[in-house]
């Protein structure tokens, strides 16, 4: 099982939407574990659940075919591979980081960061921003940023206010 989930782990590139076909093949095709069922309901369940739907579901997976030990398995044999892989390119972003052309092309990769950052504002804003309490709200909270009030309660307290509003709105509709 720790080999199977192994490979999945090895093949898993491009988020927890790919996991399926793998899962499709290596665990219901070739090896016969488990239903293609269960593979979707499996799923579905690793979406609904915080985490990364990947390993949630390999989670639920390795639980159904071995409960804890086998969910543990599975979930050391998904991980193993992407986990070496990122000591790998940590230790070799590291050498890199110190060259002096690299620093000269995170340099220049900032600056074009910014820029992206701006353009992807400049469109929320233009969806966000509509009226005279959106534009209330977003200076509060920008001022509230100001002095470090954290960023959770700062979606909590829009989300409330937000609610708030739209419920006053809807109140003065009826």
């Amino acid at each position: 099982m720790f080999l199977s989930f192994l490979k999945i782990g090895t093949l898993l590139l491009g988020g927890g939407y790919v996991i399926v076909p793998l899962l499709m093949n290596e665990l219901v095709e070739k090896n016969n574990w488990i239903t293609k069922e269960d593979v979707v309901d499996f799923y579905a369940l690793g979406q609904c659940v915080p985490g990364i739907i990947a390993a949630n579901t390999t989670l639920f997976i390795g639980y159904k075919l071995r409960k804890k030990t086998g969910a543990i398995i599975a979930f050391l044999g998904l991980i193993l591979p992407p986990f070496i892989a990122i000591v790998f390119l940590a230790t070799l972003l590291m050498k890199l980081a110190q060259n002096p052309i690299m620093v000269d092309v995170f340099w220049g990769v900032n600056v074009a960061i910014v820029i992206l950052l701006f353009l992807a504002v400049k469109e929320v804003w233009k969806s966000s921003i509509v009226d005279r309490f959106t534009l209330f709200l977003f200076l509060l909270i920008l001022a509230l940023s100001v002095f470090r009030v954290s960023p959770s309660i700062l979606i909590i307290f829009s989300a409330i206010l937000g609610i708030l509003y739209k419920l006053k709105i809807r109140k003065e509709e009826f």
